[in-house]
């Protein structure tokens, strides 16, 4: 016998109120998992691809705005889709559909005259959150028109995903103005003496975390000698930045005293905690004598040093560590090294060197065993273990500083 086709659609999950709050209940779990705002764009056309279409696709606006007028034909990015590909092929129809959704500020539905036998339905949802427009979801489908139920969810996932994205835009907007203040902040460290070459380079991580309190300096001491620091506040975020900056301030006007560095960091660290509304940080301080060739290190809980000789070769320092500064503890020692100006000194944060679920002996072990090309600059040396760490792909903020006694040319 004839008849119709009635078999279920490959969407959907069934009937009632059960299966409109199981769609919600997925979109809740599956759709703004990160602040990035195309894989949110990407989660939404996957959940409603999976859940009441054929194909998805998100188009977005170059800026959030609060309403689109409707004689304007704006810039729309299309930046997910998921599903037929064939079914999203750009017309005028769906243009001027998308256009209406976002004009109007409500789902829009229509069935799409083809000449074969299946119909195809078209339905463009703003995505739209406290009164901001980001763009538009387009999704479309092949056979019976979409329910009001489709609608209902439909729309929630898209107004989901438009806080997310809104989220993420301001997210990017303060980590933006973090990394400037950071930036700012780390644009102009002491000036060493002419005595010292320095390079300086600082990388916020490039994920999903706040750039943090990463920081050096330098410090002009009498008698041609330099100290140069380099710390980093526990944490992330404008709070972590905005304690970077008092760490520096607080370092110039105690190392000013000059002071033998372990006595620099007892200072520091009373201070700290007697301030009580600091973060903890880890530092390394290194005051170089090129004079006498020396180089005094003392550590609050922080990495150690690495030193390439002329020939490229690598080694750790071996420099007692105290606890971090804030702690009020004190207990810093210092220890010594004599310095050459074919020797480079490399101050480091530690995520120019750690790994995920590898040991930090290890991720030290690799810098250590570097060999970097002779006669190279201070600042060609640190491009080259920038490079060689893959310190641009890091999952924390790098901050680094390499120093080398400058040599004299005889005329």
């Amino acid at each position: 016998m004839g008849g119709g086709h009635t078999a279920d659609p490959p969407y959907g999950v069934g009937s009632g109120m059960s299966s409109t709050l199981y769609g919600l209940d997925n979109a809740l779990e599956s759709i703004g998992t990160t602040l990035d705002e195309r894989t949110t764009c990407q989660e939404l056309t996957d959940y409603v691809s999976d859940l009441v279409c054929d194909a998805a696709a998100v188009d977005l606006l170059p800026e959030d705005v609060p309403s689109i007028p409707p004689a304007t034909d704006p810039d729309l990015e299309r930046v997910a889709t998921a599903g037929r590909a064939e079914l999203l092929d750009p017309s005028d129809t769906a243009r001027t559909l998308s256009l209406k959704a976002l004009a109007e500020g409500h789902p829009i539905t229509a069935s799409v005259d083809l000449s074969g036998p299946v119909p195809r339905h078209v339905m463009t949802v703003p995505l739209l959150a406290h009164s901001r427009l980001y763009g538009v979801l387009l999704t479309v489908r092949n056979g019976p028109p979409f329910s009001d139920r489709d609608t209902a969810v439909t729309h929630f996932a898209a107004r989901l995903a438009a806080v997310h994205l809104g989220h993420a835009r301001r997210y990017t907007t303060m980590r933006g103005t973090v990394c400037q203040l950071q930036r700012a902040l780390l644009s102009e460290p002491g000036r060493p003496h002419p005595n010292l070459d320095l390079a300086t380079r600082y990388l916020p991580a490039g994920g999903g975390t706040l750039v943090g309190g990463d920081w050096f300096e330098t410090v002009r001491l009498h008698f041609g000698r330099t100290l140069l620091a380099l710390g980093d506040v526990m944490g992330h975020g404008l709070d972590a930045a905005v304690d970077m900056n008092a760490y520096r301030s607080m370092l110039r006007y105690i190392a000013s005293t000059d002071l033998p560095p372990h006595r620099v960091l007892r200072r520091l660290d009373a201070a700290v905690a007697e301030d009580g509304n600091r973060r903890p940080a880890t530092c390394v301080l290194v005051q170089v004598d090129p004079a006498r060739g020396t180089a005094s290190l003392t550590s609050a809980g922080h990495l150690p040093p690495a030193l390439f000789a002329a020939d490229g070769t690598g080694e750790l320092l071996d420099v007692p560590v105290g606890p971090p500064l804030g702690t009020g503890a004190g207990g810093y020692e210092l220890t010594s090294r004599s310095l050459s100006p074919e020797d480079t000194l490399l101050l480091f944060t530690d995520g120019l060197v750690e790994r995920r679920e590898e040991d930090i002996d290890v991720s030290l072990a690799r810098l250590a065993a570097l060999r970097l090309p002779p006669g190279a600059s201070v600042e060609e040396l640190l491009t080259d273990v920038l490079a060689r760490l893959d310190a641009r792909h890091a999952e924390d903020d790098v901050a680094v500083l390499a120093a080398r006694i400058h040599r004299r040319h005889e005329a």
